[in-house]
């Protein structure tokens, strides 16, 4: 299960959308949203590019949470 609040917040705080976000990742505004509104069901390419661009230092406590 993926944190989503502290992905949203994440996303905030680097001064992105998740329109950005999603055009980043290559994917739909919907599909984004999607992804977080079902607790993260990402690819791992997904949350590699996420981690580099979010500077996540500690992503097991963010999406690999149970």
């Amino acid at each position: 299960m993926v944190l989503v609040n502290e992905l949203k917040g994440r996303i905030v705080a680097k001064g992105l959308t998740q329109e950005k976000v999603a055009d980043i990742l290559g994917i739909t505004v919907k599909t984004i949203n999607s992804k977080l509104n079902n607790k993260g069901d990402f690819r791992i390419s997904e949350i590699e590019q996420l981690i580099e661009v979010l500077e996540i230092d500690n992503p097991m406590g963010i999406f690999f949470v149970s």
